[in-house]
């Protein structure tokens, strides 16, 4: 049985995405104040900004240094915080990295902040990226310059870091663009869905698949330095908690008690623990573990059905789903176990928690007559909201700074199949992640070091 199904028979859930402030963005300066995008009630007005084409201090960087500027514009132009300006309108651009900035230009096209770039590529395919931010109707810097090298191949990193520092020094939130993604890669028709985990960056791009498909995958999650990940395998036929590492696809299995099954692993945030649903004896509880191996410990007890444990930034609780009053709701409890108290009260089922990176929000799955959605609650249980609606939506994870979820998304129908979708904690810019094929369970890495 498919782990999804198989949870999903146990507690039907619906995926909600976690809120940080609602409303949308305005760009705010103070008379003698640096420029920044600050999250309001109001609508959404995209900070116009200019990149131009990154100045080419070799020859051979030519190609580079457009490819960079246009990563850096799409990036930032995605997060539906940015409307890059058209190159077309751009009345001049700078001859040089050094050059002085002619702001008159680009106030004239109601540009409000400008990037500035060069890149020089050396001898062995080594290259050096240096990088401006500036205020244009202020005319002043925002923060330091900044300096980066590394082989050409790296280059989508170096960009993705350099839209960071923009999106960073703007909005004054940490960024996400240097991050990947883990997922469950999804192929063949709906009843004889084959599957595999695959890997690749926030935005879809370097897609490269971890396993083959000779066995079911499902639910992988990174640990908290992005080098190892949980998932869960049914290639002894029962579903197990395996951990693989990255950098050399090496795995074993955490918890592999004969007749027993282990699914909705997680790390905790030192990584030195998982946390897991077992089911032996016909009771799912919850249990944890030393990542390097030992016994066990039981979490919980209860009759009820206990799974899609989640921890809080700082260790001291787990958020969990279970269907101990008679629905599946969310539960808080220390992390060594104990007393659990309840924080979902809405109508409808909820399940797959997840704690915000932030620590002041839960993102979660809803069922509700007959539809699914992505939404967030405050941990108290406050301030619940709704982000997304459909046929069905489930598997929340967190962007590193906790601005922006990723989810499963799955069309109904014969024909129907699953794509990753991302949406930002306002309820606002909706979109598909493009996936080789079709996809499932993602999970955001931290920010890659």
């Amino acid at each position: 049985m498919d782990l999804q199904r198989l949870s999903r028979l146990f507690l039907p859930a619906l995926l909600a995405v976690a809120l940080f402030q609602s409303g949308g963005v305005t760009p705010a300066q103070a008379q003698n104040g640096p420029l920044r995008i600050e999250i309001t009630e109001g609508v959404i007005e995209p900070l116009p900004i200019a990149v131009p084409v990154f100045v080419a201090e070799t020859p051979q960087s030519a190609d580079l240094a457009r490819r960079l500027s246009d990563l850096v514009a799409a990036d930032l132009e995605g997060t539906g915080l940015f409307r890059a300006i058209p190159r077309d309108a751009y009345i001049s651009t700078p001859a040089s990295f050094d050059a002085p900035v002619s702001y008159a230009d680009w106030k004239a096209i109601n540009a409000q902040a400008l990037v500035l770039g060069s890149v020089r590529v050396g001898s062995g395919g080594r290259m050096t990226v240096k990088f401006r931010l500036f205020d244009v109707f202020s005319e002043t810097a925002l923060g330091e310059g900044l300096q980066l090298g590394g082989r050409e191949s790296a280059w989508r990193r170096i960009g993705h870091k350099l839209a960071d520092q923009v999106y960073s020094r703007i909005t004054g939130e940490g960024g996400y663009f240097d991050s990947r993604v883990v997922f469950v890669s999804e192929e063949g028709p709906k009843n004889n869905r084959r599957k595999r985990l695959a890997i690749m960056d926030y935005d879809g791009a370097g897609a490269a698949y971890l396993t083959d498909s000779s066995a079911l995958v499902l639910a992988p999650r990174f640990a908290p330095d992005g080098s190892r990940i949980l998932y869960t395998s049914y290639e002894t036929g029962l579903p197990q908690v395996y951990l693989m590492d990255l950098d050399t696809l090496r795995r074993r299995a955490l918890s592999d008690q004969p007749g027993t099954m282990s699914f909705a692993p997680r790390f905790s945030p030192d990584g030195s623990k998982v946390v897991y649903s077992l089911t032996q004896g016909g009771n799912t509880d919850l249990y944890s573990a030393p990542v390097r191996g030992g016994s066990p410990t039981r979490l919980t007890s209860a009759p009820s059905i206990e799974t899609a444990p989640s921890f809080s930034p700082d260790g001291s609780q787990i958020v969990f789903e279970s269907d101990r009053s008679g629905t599946q709701q969310l539960y808080v409890m220390p992390a060594n176990g104990g007393e659990a108290r309840r924080i979902s009260f809405g109508q409808g089922r909820y399940g797959t928690p997840v704690w915000s990176p932030r620590g002041d929000l839960v993102a979660f799955t809803k069922q509700n007559r007959g539809r699914f959605h992505i939404g967030v609650m405050r941990l108290d249980g406050s301030e619940e909201r709704l982000l997304t609606a459909s046929f069905l939506d489930e598997g929340p994870s967190w962007a590193p700074n906790g601005r922006v979820i990723m989810f499963t998304r799955e069309s109904s129908g014969a024909a129907g199949g699953a794509a990753l979708y991302s949406v930002d904690i306002s309820g606002r810019n909706l979109k598909r992640v493009p996936t080789p094929a079709g996809a499932s369970d993602p999970a955001w890495s931290p920010l890659l070091k």
